[in-house]
């Protein structure tokens, strides 16, 4: 982990200069997972996943995405509680504190997306804490179909409510905003500390779109540049996974600076591919007599 912090603190350095990589960032925070198919007794670092019928190492990422380079700034390892063991349940907000912290060491961090599994009072209060913005979609509760329901009658397709954490960790205020689903059926429920009118509500969720850049990383990172292994040490299973962010990242910093040198348009396709990056690495490592 920390040859991971190191070298990416290398690679941004080179980029420093670059006024197409623009600060503050946005960020995006997810969890991947590899799975796992062996026995889970004496496993602590195997979790169970959605479906509960599936086992996987499980990995907490910090992405830059938007109109930017996409690249991993931070990796953090899950461990979550599963029936088949004795560990402590999942504190979510503390792995979002540790990413943050260490992407902020890196670069200014203007807003955070997260998805629906990070719908957590401590989360955001833990990101208010960090002076952070943040934009996370909402578990729908009895409380918001009372609001969606008052929404039909007095036939809006905009709300916004005004609503205030109070937590261990401090307190803050906050809105709730309800928009048009992007998926064209019934009304998305969103949490941001921002001061959002009704007005801005709809335009302003819809940076939350931004996010599917975060699920091609993740397919590229595990398609194109996870080595193959079936070991069950954890740190075989962590090592192989950092390493495969780390060559993403070259791959996507190569790139940037070949757009930059060229003057080209800094769009989210890359001209490099992957395959491309993978056999220039090989070249640099591979000894040649």
């Amino acid at each position: 982990m920390n040859g991971f912090n190191e070298t990416t603190d290398r690679l941004l350095s080179v980029i420093a200069s670059e006024a197409s990589f623009r600060r503050p960032v946005t960020a995006a925070i997810d969890i991947t997972t590899i799975p796992y198919y062996g026995e889970v007794e004496g496993m602590p670092m195997v979790s169970g996943t959605k479906d509960r019928d599936g086992r996987a190492f499980k990995f907490a990422t910090l992405s830059v995405i938007g109109q930017n380079i996409p690249l991993v700034l931070a990796v953090e390892p899950v461990r979550e509680s599963s029936e088949w063991d004795e560990n402590p349940s999942n504190q979510i907000h503390r792995t979002v504190r540790r990413l943050v912290q260490r992407a902020k060491e890196l670069v200014p961090i203007e807003t955070v997306l997260c998805d629906r599994e990070f719908d957590s009072m401590r989360v955001f209060q833990t990101l208010s804490n960090l002076d952070v913005n943040y934009l996370i979609p909402k578990r729908v509760s009895s409380s918001e179909r009372d609001v969606f329901e008052q929404m039909d009658e007095d036939d809006q397709e905009v709300a916004v409510e005004s609503a205030s954490i109070h937590v261990e960790a401090g307190s803050h205020p906050m809105r709730l905003l309800y928009v048009p689903s992007t998926s064209g059926e019934g009304t998305a429920v969103f949490a941001t500390n921002l001061r959002v009118g009704p007005e801005e509500a709809e335009t302003f969720c819809q940076r939350y779109s931004r996010r599917w850049q975060i699920e091609s990383e993740y397919k590229s990172i595990k398609g194109d540049f996870l080595a193959k292994t079936s070991s069950k040490d954890y740190r075989v299973r962590l090592f192989y996974f950092v390493f495969a962010v780390l060559l993403y990242n070259i791959w996507r910093l190569t790139d940037f600076l070949l757009k930059a040198g060229v003057d080209g348009e800094m769009d989210y396709a890359p001209v490099l591919t992957a395959g491309e990056c993978v056999e220039l690495v090989a070249s640099a490592l591979i000894p040649h007599d």
